[in-house]
């Protein structure tokens, strides 16, 4: 959790929305492993109709699922399709850094293995904020091999991928672990940005296991990690104004790799200074995209004096 001293365990995170600036709606995307995509987009249409916006005031949606299921990619999609105009943020859920079974309640009912949407209008300013901590080398591979539904590659360069992988980044393809995929990543590039394809583990055969879905035929880049709060508060410096409050979805692997390098204390007060509370989260989104590695959010501020 990210709470009032930076990153804790252990604790209750809660956010309450006073409804004299706010508005919200939810649903319960269910289902998840099976994919009824249908059902979601007329859910998601239906609340859309009930939601007509007010004058003046913003829109935007808080997706909160089951990672367990793994269908983030499908539900960013739907999302998109139904909603194209409203700004989403939000994260995936698993029980400590061991993934286990998460939980989402929505009116009191405990919905196993769903996606919740939140669709939120405020009469308060509200701006997108994302970061991580890597760049692009030249390095590249081509998936030859891939299992997108299961999220795994299993050939990048016609080689099985954590061979191929290790000698991209100089690393010993028999002792790969969780570190060196936190500071080597795979990264896809979508329009002008490159966005991280997290590697969870390897799998059978040499395969990698992925926190995202990759298809064959894609171009991936090697990325270098580098320091985990470099740039972040320039980023959150770039805002208007200073945030009432910042609600973040940040990245597991940030939190270990933060932790690893002895910066939770610079962390916490970054998250002190910008107001930021939230979750580490197992993959986030961020509008139609599931990333990974990513701190996501979005800053509720005092209207724009000037409009």
């Amino acid at each position: 959790e990210i709470g009032a001293a930076g990153y804790q365990r252990d604790i209750v995170v809660a956010v309450g929305f006073p409804r004299s600036s706010f508005r919200v709606g939810a649903v319960a995307l269910r289902n998840q492993r099976l994919i009824p995509v249908s059902a979601w987009l007329s859910q998601l249409r239906q609340l859309r109709d009930e939601f007509p916006p007010r004058q003046g005031w913003s829109q935007f949606g808080i997706l909160l699922a089951d990672g367990s299921a793994s269908q983030e990619d499908v539900l960013v999609t739907a999302l998109d399709a139904a909603l194209p105009d409203v700004p989403v943020v939000g994260g995936s859920a698993g029980e400590g850094v061991d993934f286990g079974q998460s939980c989402q309640i929505l009116d009191g009912a405990v919905i196993p293995g769903a996606a919740i949407f939140v669709l939120v209008e405020t009469s308060l300013a509200v701006s997108e904020v994302s970061f991580a901590h890597f760049t692009p080398t030249e390095k590249r591979a081509v998936v030859t091999s891939a299992d997108p539904g299961g999220r795994v590659i299993h050939e990048l360069n016609a080689e099985p991928a954590a061979q191929e992988y290790a000698r991209l980044a100089g690393l010993d393809p028999a002792r790969l672990d969780r570190a060196d995929f936190a500071r080597h990543p795979l990264l896809l590039r979508t329009g002008r940005r490159h966005h991280v394809r997290a590697i969870s583990g390897v799998g059978q055969g040499g395969a990698l296991q992925l926190m995202s879905a990759v298809e064959t035929g894609a171009v991936l880049t090697l990325g270098q990690a580098g320091d985990v709060t470099a740039g972040f508060a320039d980023t959150l410096d770039a805002l208007p104004r200073l945030p009432l409050m910042v609600l973040g979805f940040d990245c597991i692997l940030r939190r270990l790799a933060v932790e690893q390098a002895g910066m939770t204390g610079a962390m916490a007060e970054l998250f002190d200074r910008y107001r930021i509370f939230g979750f580490n989260t197992f993959g986030e989104q961020l509008g139609a995209m599931h990333v990974n590695q990513t701190f996501v959010g979005l800053a509720l501020m005092e209207p724009d004096p000037a409009a």
